[in-house]
């Protein structure tokens, strides 16, 4: 019988660990305007909003203020992902559907039921004063809905 993590796969030794102390803090909230449904790359946003707090080490969140949009970090080479990502959401929750929430159009329970299996806050390492992201990923607001909207995305980093 294995034990909780005996799946046969390695983990390598731990490295650049250190500690310390919170000491600095920042928030901010930035306002994206999207085109419909799609992602929005924030990537640059959040990276600019991390380099004026002058935190080199700690850990960023990036919160959406909305049920209808949500967040992701995916791949920002190949915009092909995006485009199978929304086939793929469409597929999940389909608009015309027989819901009962339609008040706001049929285009709205799919965009809550995309944002319920999507995420409404991520949070991202922070190290030598620039994102732990990896070489190919990018932060997304996704819209779910069809028209175009203005959505705020809260900013907190806390480090030192």
């Amino acid at each position: 019988m294995r034990r909780a993590g005996e799946n046969g796969g390695r983990i390598g030794a731990l490295e650049g660990f250190s500690s310390g102390a919170v000491e600095r803090q920042a928030t901010a909230t930035i306002t994206v305007t999207t085109p419909g449904q799609g992602f929005t790359e924030i990537t640059r946003a959040v990276a600019d909003f991390l380099a004026r707090s002058g935190v080199a080490t700690g850990l960023v969140t990036v919160f959406c203020r909305h049920t209808s949009a949500s967040l992701t970090i995916q791949e920002n080479a190949d915009p092909d992902v995006r485009t199978d990502l929304l086939t793929a959401l469409d597929g999940l929750a389909p608009r015309h559907a027989s819901y009962v929430h339609g008040a706001e159009g049929p285009d709205d329970m799919p965009a809550h039921i995309r944002t319920l299996v999507t995420d409404s806050a991520l949070s991202v390492p922070v190290r030598g004063g620039r994102l732990g992201l990896g070489t190919w990923q990018g932060i997304y607001l996704i819209e779910h809905r069809d028209r175009p909207h203005r959505r705020e995305i809260l900013l907190q980093v806390f480090g030192s």
